[in-house]
């Protein structure tokens, strides 16, 4: 995995994320639920988790493609379900990015933080979107399993991939035409793999 979450500077779909090397790039995973796996994973993905405390939760969520204007409040119990979530979402979406399959305490989790109520969106009297006051760190969760649910039985579920950089473990949408996206941005993991491909070949042979 070459890098997590960080600041995004607009509303744009997806996330500025900063590589190992320090330089920042975007990064569309395609998804709100596949956003929230950006933000750390269980065992190797560990390294990078940057939800500590209930504050690290709210930054996401303003961070991501929900629209601006959501007044949360994150408790501590909530922080930890949202962990527990984001891991079962991730190794869910490396599973099917492989062919492999679901492992159902991993659908039990999804499935469990989908059952609560979610985040309720209002329309104004000048007719733009907010939404409705109060919000709190369960009705993010739910919003955010139920969208995993839609992502895994819906029509965009064997599009699942993982980067195919030898280094890279974020995992992504392929919601390109020709279905033949291959790295988490081409900026970033593409022309890295470009480059490495290019020295291979042009590598001395051994006499």
């Amino acid at each position: 995995m070459s890098g997590r979450a960080g600041e995004t500077p607009d509303r744009a779909p997806g996330l500025t994320l900063v590589s190992g090397e320090g330089k920042p790039y975007r990064f569309d995973p395609g998804t709100l639920c596949l956003e929230l796996a950006t933000t750390g994973g269980p065992g190797f993905f560990a390294r990078w988790d940057v939800l500590h405390e209930p504050a690290d939760l709210v930054a996401w969520a303003g961070r991501s493609r929900l629209p601006d204007g959501l007044d949360l409040t994150v408790s501590p119990g909530e922080l930890a379900r949202s962990r527990t979530l984001r891991d079962a979402v991730l190794l869910l979406a490396v599973d099917r990015a492989h062919g492999r399959p679901l492992h159902t305490p991993h659908l039990d989790v999804v499935n469990a933080a989908a059952a609560a109520p979610p985040l309720v969106a209002r329309i104004e009297a000048d007719g733009t979107r907010s939404w409705a006051p109060g919000a709190t760190g369960t009705q993010l969760i739910a919003t955010v399993a139920r969208d995993a649910i839609d992502l895994f039985t819906g029509p965009f579920a064997d599009r699942i991939r993982e980067c195919g950089a030898h280094n890279c473990r974020l995992v992504f949408v392929d919601t390109s035409r020709p279905g033949r996206r291959r790295w988490c941005a081409m900026e970033h993991c593409g022309n890295r793999e470009k480059v490495r491909a290019h020295r291979a070949r042009h590598a001395p042979t051994e006499p």
